[in-house]
């Protein structure tokens, strides 16, 4: 009977301790986790601390995981995830520090399929701090840089069609700043430079928006320049006749370029109009390219006066104009050089020149086109009073006329000048009896009157009556 008691003494205790030993295994935090595998339990501490934007805390914990457990399958998603901390930050220098982390993580792991999110990460990273296009271009130009770097390095990523739609974006901004300039330099009569701003944007960026207002500009431009050249007295004929039969050529060029292209936009008709106003045959777009223009001008979208509005007050520009469709170039062309463009002109000039046997090598076209010749339509003509010295002589003496030196070795313009009148206080004399009694009088100071009414004001007076009380 005592056996049997003990028995079931005994039996009862284990089933307690086992009991016991259970709840402690369940409020364990750790218990679900494999204690082999301490470097996953750091790295979820530092996901959940990012869940609740503490990155600092994050980038600790990652940083333990990564020193502490260097062959750890997680080590590269650490690295990205220092990264994403200091991107999911914010900031100017929080996104400078994540461009870092983000561009070691590419050269340490550069096959890993995350290489191609840190590239993209690294380009919206410029993307977002991309100013409108009267602004500061630089992370535009970044923008573009690393988008085509990620479609170049990674063409097999699912990232590829973002990034394309992005670099999109970022070519209507860069495209829209030349072609501000552009046409900044055209208003101002400064076709060279327009020319040059504006045929490179036609070549970098078919799918600009205004494209064919670009290419019109471009045409006008060529014939302006052509009509300067015309109206240059000092030029050769044959030179101009030369010049003005290639700037023709350019500009049809420039017509034929937006028909042919850009069938379906706004300046077409405009283009055929002045094709046919220089004689130049007037081209017919094919189908496709009529069909590719559609769905190029169907996929853009459109800012609304509340938009408008809205953007006045945004640091970032408009974007919504962009085409969502086309390939984005990928290789910059070459770009078109204003210098260039007068330098041939020029050598064209001065081999005409050379070749009559006649003329002097002083007649350029640089020298016509800046209005040293013939004033230009804004800029005003020589004055013969504005003060300017003429010519041969830079000390503003009329020409034919020498400089007489004095007895010292020094011309009469240079001579000393003379001594400063004498200041003169004393109120002048009138005219008439008073200057002959004047000029009667002897020399000599005048003795003072006590009249009141030639007295100094400033000369203290004796106080009277109650104003001997008064202290002021």
């Amino acid at each position: 009977m005592i056996r049997r008691a003990l028995t079931v003494f005994f039996l009862a205790a284990l089933v307690l301790g086992a009991a016991s030993c259970s709840n402690k295994k369940v409020k364990n935090p750790i218990a679900n986790l494999d204690s082999k595998q301490p470097d996953k339990v750091l790295f979820d501490r530092a996901m959940d601390a990012m869940k609740h934007n503490r990155y600092d805390v994050a980038r600790m914990t990652l940083q333990t995981l990564i020193n502490t457990y260097p062959d750890s399958e997680y080590v590269a998603r650490a690295k990205l995830a220092v990264g994403d901390s200091w991107y999911a930050e914010g900031g100017a220098a929080a996104l400078a520090q994540a461009e870092i982390e983000y561009k070691d993580f590419i050269t340490f792991f550069p096959n890993m399929p995350e290489a191609a999110e840190a590239q993209l990460k690294v380009a919206n990273i410029h993307y977002q701090q991309m100013e409108k296009p009267d602004r500061d271009f630089t992370h535009a130009m970044r923008a573009e840089e690393e988008y085509k770097q990620l479609i170049l390095q990674f063409p097999d990523s699912k990232l590829v069609p973002e990034a394309k739609q992005r670099l999109r974006e970022v070519q209507e901004v860069l495209a829209e700043r030349e072609f501000r300039i552009g046409h900044f330099y055209f208003m101002r009569e400064m076709y060279p430079a327009a020319i040059a701003r504006l045929e490179s944007l036609a070549d970098a960026y078919p799918l600009y928006s205004q494209a064919d207002e670009a290419l019109y500009t471009l045409g006008q431009s060529y014939e302006r320049q052509a009509e300067l050249i015309r109206n240059a007295a000092k030029l050769p004929e044959k030179a101009k006749e030369k010049l003005i039969a290639e700037y023709m050529q350019k500009a049809g060029a420039a017509y034929t370029r937006l028909i042919t292209r850009y069938p379906v936009m706004d300046r077409a008709n405009d283009a055929a109009a002045r094709l046919a106003a220089l004689h130049l045959p007037v081209p017919t777009p094919t189908p496709q390219a009529i069909a590719q223009n559609k769905e190029e001008e169907t996929s853009r979208g459109k800012t609304g006066m509340v938009g408008s509005v809205i953007q006045n007050f945004k640091h970032g520009p408009d974007v919504s104009a962009s085409a969502h469709v086309g390939d984005p170039t990928m290789v910059e062309p070459q770009p078109t050089d204003a210098s260039a463009m007068v330098r041939d002109a020029n050598k064209a000039v001065m081999a005409e020149v050379s070749g009559g046997g006649a003329g002097s090598n002083s007649v350029s076209v640089e020298r016509v086109s800046s209005g040293s010749g013939t004033p230009g339509p804004n800029q005003p003509p020589p004055s013969s009073d504005s003060g300017t010295p003429a010519a041969g002589d830079s000390t503003g003496t009329p020409a034919g006329q020498e400089l007489t030196p004095n007895s010292s070795g020094t011309s009469d313009s240079q001579a000393a000048p003379p001594p400063p009148m004498t200041q003169v206080n004393e109120a002048a004399q009138p005219a008439g009896g008073n200057a002959a009694q004047a000029g009667s009088a002897p020399a000599g100071p005048k003795p003072a009157t006590p009249d009141s009414k030639t007295e100094s004001s400033s000369k203290s007076k004796k106080k009277k009556g109650l104003r001997k009380l008064i202290p002021f």
